[in-house]
């Protein structure tokens, strides 16, 4: 069986390697702590939190990304317990996070959601008349996202891989998707690439650096190594940003909350003890009312090619 928390397959031999910083390159670190066979580190020279050894970056999708990400026994360090079944906290959400993107565009445009999963955000955006485009790897999440957008709208393609002709949308997302991914730096050169003039960039990503992130220290929710191999905080995402030609328009916790279920509150409280999840777990029997929790330690960041004029 795998050595990693939350994986029920069996890892091929070579799949964790030791890897340096994603920034800079630098081997240089020092770690935070340590947990089974992987190590969350911050590089001496950049100051980039990253995890090492990870998975290789062809097993992620394999052995990562697979049905039992989306429908997990052990959410907790892998995945999400059911995806699906959360359709309405999601779409709820996006429409919530809305007031964001009409602070940046007065009018419908083109959209790409890069690692779009079910498709809840590309469904809200279609409501508000957007043209839109997904880009989906993982096979078992795609299919829902295919059956509600259209299956000419939802790609299976890496970004690298999706052939999109330069300035092909005016608006490219990554919600919760740049932690995942092994080249930062190249996937928001592309972006760059694809975004049309006047065209924006939004990413939500975790900061490491939050007052929640220091307090809960080892036990803090984003620590999900086999997944969220980087943990950026404003300086380090800044810097990922001018390297790859861009620059921060906007940079806020707020509305970076979600909506979640009472039964998700009493599971992820396990992972702080586990008597407050056997405390909490009468809320189980509510798990249909939800509740909006912003622990301001996510990072809603929009920002746009360095060259356009302000």
């Amino acid at each position: 069986m795998s050595p990693i928390p939350g994986l029920a397959a069996s890892l091929p031999e070579g799949a964790l390697e030791d890897v340096n910083c994603g920034f800079c390159d630098s081997a240089e670190r020092s770690t935070k702590f340590t947990d089974g066979p992987f190590s969350v580190v911050t590089c001496a020279q950049c100051g980039l939190t990253y995890v090492t050894p990870r998975l290789t970056d062809g097993d992620l999708i394999d052995h990562v990304y697979n049905e039992g990400y989306w429908t997990s026994d052990a959410a907790k360090t892998r995945g999400y317990t059911d995806y699906r079944r959360d359709e309405p906290l999601y779409l709820k959400t996006y429409r919530r996070r809305l007031a964001v993107i009409k602070r940046h565009f007065s009018k419908p445009g083109r959209v790409l959601d890069i690692g779009c999963a079910a498709g809840f955000f590309l469904r809200v955006m279609r409501d508000e008349s957007w043209q839109v485009t997904g880009l989906e790897p993982s096979e078992p999440i795609r299919n829902k996202a295919q059956q509600a957008l259209g299956a000419g709208n939802v790609r299976a393609a890496l970004l690298h891989e999706a052939g999109f002709e330069a300035g092909s949308f005016d608006l490219i997302t990554l919600w919760d998707v740049l932690e995942h991914i092994p080249d930062p730096v190249a996937a928001i050169s592309e972006a760059r690439r694809l975004l049309a003039p006047g065209g924006k960039l939004l990413i939500e990503t975790q900061n490491v650096n939050s007052r929640a992130a220091k307090v809960l220290g080892s036990r803090w929710q984003h620590y999900k190594h086999a997944e969220h191999i980087y943990h950026f905080n404003p300086e380090t995402l800044a810097a990922i940003l001018d390297r790859a030609g861009m620059r921060v328009l906007e940079n806020t916790p707020k509305l970076g909350g979600k909506y979640v279920s009472l039964g998700f509150i009493a599971e992820r409280a396990g992972r702080l003890h586990p008597a407050l999840s056997l405390l909490l777990s009468p809320l189980k029997l509510l798990a249909s009312a939800s509740v909006y929790v912003n622990l301001f330690d996510e990072m809603i960041v929009v920002a746009a090619a360095a060259d356009q004029p302000s």
